[in-house]
């Protein structure tokens, strides 16, 4: 990733000293402002031009949109997004970009090349953060233009969920760049899935926000969100574990940010490309393990 210039410093200089929070809080006021119907076509149309949305695959009409917030999260046509169907497939779970990926090791994941963080500080749980000690990491970009939608990369069920609150700082080159440990300080929902082939193992998902993020919504769970005004660190476990099937909503983001994918050992293999490279909602990235 091309390091940040005077601009990008600039901007993580300014956000030192600025209310992250209220001004995230308020962009997602402004884009959640109701359109007046005669312009909400119009006010869709520009946005998708401006940042590269590919209209064709969009579900429901333009003008049925609210807002713009409401656009961010639109669903997309039936069939737009086939999940990879193979047994041994770990899908991607979103659109968006390859980042950082590689093995666990030492308690040590990448933001990008020579930018080392704690897993234990991501996840917020030491215990938890032992058993992803030698195995897989991958983060996955979502840009603006993106489908703003995030999936279940496996079959299984979801038994706990972390919310911790943080910061906001930008997750593209100037924040990951500037900002040690970047993952460690955004606020971010982390929940676990135990494969419904392999129970023993654990996937994590770490939804992270960032500046201008309003909010991170669960689908299985309404009661968490993100950017809320006295947040409390929340954790949740699911008695029986919510069940989900390999390509299952798992959550939004009202805006565009960043999913780290977490696996314990042994269980499955990644089939990592170039960071930069594009990324499909249900294209293979990896290939489970046999029992």
């Amino acid at each position: 990733m091309k390091a940040p210039g005077l601009k990008e410093r600039v901007v993580i200089n300014s956000l030192k000293v600025l209310p992250q929070h209220t001004m995230s809080a308020m962009a997602g006021s402004v884009f959640g402002l109701t359109t007046p119907k005669p312009l909400r076509k119009l006010a869709v149309t520009a946005y998708g031009k401006v940042f590269g949305v590919n209209f064709d695959e969009v579900k429901e009409p333009l003008d049925s949109f609210s807002s713009l917030q409401d656009f961010f999260v639109r669903e997309l046509k039936d069939g737009a997004r086939p999940i990879d169907a193979a047994a041994d497939a770990v899908v991607s779970p979103c659109d968006g970009a390859w980042g950082a990926c590689g093995t666990i090791d030492d308690d040590t994941a990448l933001q990008l090349k020579g930018r080392p963080y704690s897993v234990r500080m991501l996840l917020h749980d030491d215990e938890l953060a032992g058993r992803f000690d030698g195995g897989t990491f991958a983060t996955l970009y979502l840009s603006p233009k993106d489908y703003h939608r995030f999936h279940t990369p496996c079959a299984g069920g979801v038994d706990n969920l972390r919310y911790v609150p943080g910061a906001l700082w930008p997750v593209n080159g100037a924040g990951l760049h500037h900002v040690d440990g970047l993952f460690t300080k955004n606020e971010r929902i982390i929940a676990y899935l135990r494969p419904s082939w392999q129970p023993d193992a654990l996937v994590a998902m770490v939804a992270v926000a960032a500046t201008m993020v309003g909010k991170i919504k669960i689908a299985f769970d309404d009661g968490v969100t993100t950017n809320v005004r006295h947040p409390q660190a929340t954790v949740r476990r699911y008695e029986p574990p919510v069940a989900l099937d390999k390509g299952q909503e798992w959550g939004r983001f009202l805006f565009g940010s960043t999913i780290v994918l977490l696996a314990t050992p042994g269980l499955f293999d990644l089939e990592s490309q170039p960071e930069g490279s594009a990324l499909r909602l249900g294209t293979r990235i990896g290939t489970l393990k046999p029992r």
